[in-house]
């Protein structure tokens, strides 16, 4: 039988009694009875059971210690769990290590182990919910001047999530166990990934070999000054690992060893037709400028059309909300896990993110607000977060410039707060600002020379290039990236081994 919430009624104020948390007790013994005679029953449950599921402590300490043996491949049975409870006191208030034994006596669990399990995690959210809704009454109660009811309505939310997600409290924590199993699985993933790296692919294999993908849980900044085409490589990164997802599904490939993501794209600064437009422009081939003055041929326009209907199945969702506040993002963004299972979120850019307001004027204090937020969506959602960021102008004060990591715009918690920072450089958009007169028919020879020592000089050799510069990495070592920039259609792409040159 299960318990329920009893309500009190309005003449009668609840007493302790009354009030009585879910649960069913009897189901969970049942439960443990059948894993205890049958150790398959728990290789196949409907849910993802934890020993702080169980109501009863004990019982959810029987369960750990089953856990526990199972891992070690072996046989568990009253027997073999016995040494683990003969001092634990509770126990004896059950009649001791013999009480295991008690559990195996109907049998009855066998019949509907996996109807059990389900009903032990819904009682256990249950419960959760109820803590939640206890501590949003108490809070909301709190009428003094420092409360901030935007922040609360944040909180309830986050709390909710998790309990929709089955992470709640009883999910924080995890055992050096589990920690150690995800490094395992995160190695093997890498090992078959073929291009070794472990987390959600960029689509660019120097950057992935450099970085290991992008890791779950990290937030990544991605840098630059205006002209660099810090743009271009979310937009490039976003398509990639999202058109990586579709086809690791198509050819059968479980979401765990999927080496692509479904991709949730931010854009603040561009709607989301410009967005989609670049996008197109880059898998089409087509010139951005032929195709916004309409100077396409009848070829290019097939090309289009084709690109067009391969990315409508494509797992991209743009969002192009203007002013959104960190808090209306992370409320969005787990919209948007809860209904397509996004792995990678990218925000275009952090600077045009607005905090909760309560540092009035300091925008230094908001933008530190901004990228904690960020840091703490991607711990909360387990995916990489890659956000977008200006650059201040010190970079055109001086003489090299490439950009250094006190250049992050307007805040050092930016570079606190990320994991990995990177910068997008290209000479050549500074070789082309110094660029010399262009040569006309009526020009002296001097004319026509300078502009191509120029050309052959300083544009060539680093005409179509740009370089990746990963200035911080949590994880590995820090360097730089060459890569390859079409500017005419703004897509990045790895550069071709120059030892293979002139090889037929």
């Amino acid at each position: 039988m299960i318990d329920i919430v009893r309500l009190p009624t309005a003449q009668a104020p609840a007493t302790d009694e009354q009030v009585q948390l879910p649960r069913n007790v009897e189901a969970e013994a049942a439960f443990l009875g059948a894993i205890l005679i049958d150790n398959r029953v728990n290789e196949d449950l409907p849910v993802r059971l934890e020993p702080d599921h169980f109501f009863e402590p004990v019982h959810g300490r029987v369960y750990q210690q089953i856990l526990t043996l199972l891992d070690r491949n072996m046989v568990v049975t009253p027997v073999t769990l016995k040494p683990f409870f003969e001092a634990d006191e509770a126990m004896k208030a059950l009649g001791g290590p013999a009480y295991l034994a008690q559990l195996t006596g109907s049998g009855a669990g066998l019949i509907g182990a996996k109807d059990m399990a389900a009903q032990i995690y819904d009682l256990a959210l249950l419960r959760e919910l109820i803590g939640v809704g206890r501590g949003l009454v108490d809070r909301a109660m709190d009428t003094s001047e420092s409360v901030d009811p935007k922040s609360q309505i944040e909180e309830a939310e986050t709390a909710l999530y998790k309990v929709a997600g089955g992470e709640s409290e009883m999910g924080s924590v995890k055992s050096f166990s589990q920690a150690a199993l995800e490094v395992i699985k995160n190695a093997e993933r890498a090992l078959q990934s073929g291009g070794h790296f472990s987390g959600v692919t960029t689509g660019l294999t120097a950057l992935n070999g450099k970085t290991g993908g992008l890791q779950k849980s990290d937030l990544l900044i991605l840098a630059g000054r205006p002209g660099m085409g810090k743009t271009a490589l979310a937009t490039n990164i976003a398509f990639n690992a999202a058109q990586r997802w579709r086809r690791d599904e198509e050819d059968g490939i479980v979401p765990e060893k999927n080496m692509g993501a479904k991709t949730a794209f931010f854009s603040l600064e561009m709607s989301a037709d410009q967005l989609a437009t670049r996008i197109m422009v880059e898998q089409s081939g087509i010139s951005a400028h032929a195709l916004r003055m309409g100077k396409i041929n009848r070829e290019e326009f097939q090309n289009l059309s084709r690109a067009s209907q391969d990315l409508q199945t494509l797992p991209l969702y743009i969002d192009d909300t203007p002013g959104l506040t960190i808090a209306g993002l992370r409320t969005r963004a787990r919209r948007l896990q809860r209904r397509h299972g996004i792995g990678l979120i990218i925000v275009d850019y952090l600077q045009l993110l607005q905090g909760s307001g309560k540092g009035g004027d300091n925008r230094v204090q908001e933008i530190s607000e901004i990228s904690r937020g960020l840091k703490t969506l991607a711990k909360e959602l387990n995916v990489p977060v890659l956000a977008l960021s200006q650059l201040s102008r010190a970079v055109e004060q001086r003489d090299d410039k490439h950009p250094q990591l006190s250049d992050l715009r307007e805040s050092g918690s930016i570079e606190q707060d990320a994991d990995i920072v990177l910068f997008v450089f290209r000479e050549e958009y500074y070789v082309l600002g110094r660029e010399p007169k262009r040569p006309r028919d009526t020009d002296a020879q001097e004319v026509f020379d300078a502009h191509k020592r120029w050309e052959l000089e300083e544009l060539a050799p680093v005409a179509n290039r740009a370089e990746v510069i990963v200035a911080k990495q949590r994880h590995g070592s820090t360097g730089t990236v060459e890569l390859k920039f079409e500017a005419n259609i703004t897509r990045f792409s790895d550069l071709a081994d120059e030892s293979y040159a002139g090889i037929m």
